[in-house]
């Protein structure tokens, strides 16, 4: 097979159209090509009067060697790689230890379905709910304003992605295309298959619902266990080993191998693990509101006279400002068509976060305007530092929204203008609880509001309206990575200084969405399942 790169069509292109671009690029006729697939398809909008589609294929043809000796040089037609996922390890049928993995986030789930497809019966540990309940509990902080610490947007089975907008894309290196495996299993559970294809596919809140339970019951049909509600509240350690966990019950099991791949809230237990000696250390991570536009203006500014198109849906965006003050702003998980949610974990707390359902249909787009902080910075001294300054401003965002989960917030004509705010306009914020309308000067650092001030009009330069007056931002955005990393080595995966602890995904510092925690869930499992092969012989 020839992998071809860089072949550009319009909006609304035939199929008939794209079988001419091979023949033209490879300079062959018709009766030469076999056949051809869809390995990436992207749209450059850099032009919106000349939007594009830009695929990458993957091309059978007759004379291969041939074709390719005459492109020698030309860097968009080579070999196509094999994509296709291959298991490091069997585990043997005298196993006579099984691994536990704490969280079912997509770190815990992927490493929990490799070990399992692996033949290792991995115990899974999962403080929160299966995802239906989860989910009832989560609509109960939505709709009534009543918060269930266990299980709510970062806590259950699923993982904080869950309630996001479901974006299945991430520029980690990955030369073994284990994110290929990713989305193979999300189709084989029910995802659209173009999420295999299109170069930003995501899913969306209610088809991950149902997929997640699928991934369940498939490890289980491979002799995994999970256990919800299951909190692991103290890890022992022997002669700096891991030799078992203790559940909040009380109840003890023994393990060897322990995947720690517990999300980025998980508060209680970063704290449990700077006690027992593990080694963390704060890292950087980033604070700011949550901005609401219309979708249609998002569009327009995207799109131009194509807004609209089906084809193309609901346009997003990516913005970078570096501030006069030395701070870098930027947006954050952008949700087109979608909403802005109430994301706290702990009583007295607001935390906002954006979703999207599949459709991408709802009124307004919604992203994080966030600022890059940095321990050394901003909260240096203890590794737990970062925590604790989350804490602090997520209190202040309760506060000032009212005490009741209702949400601080201010129009973006207001915010600008240093004046608190009184009324909706054009926008209509959609997190729930509510929005309580007030002024956000005093809702995160001074740097951080000075820096934002100042990157909104320099947004509007590239997106047309994006300091709309009546614009709405929401307050306190401050999950958008965890504040500690669990460091690890980098040949075998385990802590640094606690033997037979694999950190794993974005609550241990080394992933950032969806994909690159399932990515990195793989790896882990990997290293656990050679592990276990070299103790077990």
């Amino acid at each position: 097979m020839l992998r071809l790169t860089e072949i550009k069509l319009p909006l609304g292109h035939h199929e008939s159209e794209l079988h001419a671009a091979i023949l033209k690029r490879l300079g062959i006729s018709a009766d030469e090509l076999i056949s051809h697939a869809v390995f990436k398809r992207g749209v450059d909008a850099r032009k919106s009067h000349a939007i594009l589609y830009t695929y990458t294929l993957d091309v059978a043809v007759r004379n291969e060697a041939a074709i390719l000796a005459r492109f020698n040089n030309d860097p968009h037609i080579k070999i196509s790689p094999d994509t296709r996922y291959h298991f490091v390890a069997q585990a043997p049928k005298n196993l006579t230890s099984r691994p536990i993995v704490v969280g079912m986030g997509p770190a815990g789930l992927f490493a929990g379905l490799l070990l399992a497809q692996m033949g290792f019966r991995p115990l899974i540990l999962e403080r929160g709910k299966a995802v239906r309940e989860r989910t009832k509990d989560t609509w109960g902080l939505w709709r009534q304003g009543v918060l269930n610490p266990e299980s709510n947007v970062q806590f259950g089975e699923g993982g904080a992605g869950t309630f996001s907008d479901g974006k299945l894309y991430s520029q980690i290196k990955d030369p073994r295309y284990l994110s290929r495996k990713v989305l193979e299993e999300f189709v084989k559970a029910g995802a659209p298959e173009e999420i295999l294809y299109e170069s930003h596919p995501h899913i969306g809140t209610f088809k991950l619902v149902g997929m997640v339970e699928k991934m369940r019951a498939t490890i289980q049909s491979l002799g995994g266990e999970i256990r919800f509600e299951s909190r692991v509240d103290d890890i022992e350690i022997e002669n700096g080993a891991v030799t078992g966990v203790v559940l909040a019950s009380g109840e003890r099991i023994a393990t060897d191998h322990l995947v720690l791949a517990v999300g980025h809230s998980a508060r209680d237990t970063f704290e449990m693990i700077h006690r027992r000696g593990i080694y963390i250390e704060a890292k950087p991570f980033s604070i700011g509101f949550r901005i609401e536009h219309p979708q249609s203006l998002i569009d327009r500014a995207r799109y131009g006279k194509n807004a609209g198109n089906p084809q193309l849906g609901a346009a997003d965006y990516k913005l970078v400002h570096h501030a006069s003050n030395g701070r870098s702003v930027y947006s954050f998980c952008m949700c087109p068509g979608g909403t802005v949610v109430a994301a706290t974990s702990e009583p007295g707390r607001v935390v906002t976060n954006g979703m999207s359902q599949y459709s991408r249909n709802e009124r307004n787009a919604n992203s994080g305007i966030v600022v890059g902080i940095t321990p050394e910075q901003d909260y240096p001294g203890d590794p737990l530092a970062g925590v604790e300054f989350q804490r602090r401003w997520e209190s202040r965002a309760f506060e000032l929204g009212g005490g009741t989960y209702q949400a601080p917030g201010q129009l973006v004509g207001d915010f600008l203008a240093g004046r608190p705010s009184t009324k909706f306009g054009e926008v209509l914020p959609s997190y729930t609880p509510g929005v309580h309308l007030t002024d956000l000067s005093t809702a995160l650092p001074d740097y951080a509001i000075d820096a934002i001030r100042e990157a909104l009009p320099a947004f509007a330069k590239q997106i047309k309206g994006f300091d709309l007056a009546d614009a709405v931002l929401t307050g306190v955005e401050t999950r958008t990575s965890s504040p500690i990393r669990i460091k690890r080595n980098k040949d075998d995966y385990q802590s640094i200084n606690t033997r037979s602890l694999y950190p794993a995904g974005e609550g241990a510092g080394y992933a950032g969405g969806i994909l690159s925690a399932a990515v990195d869930g793989i790896e882990v499992a990997e290293a656990v399942a050679l592990s276990m092969m070299r103790s077990n012989s």
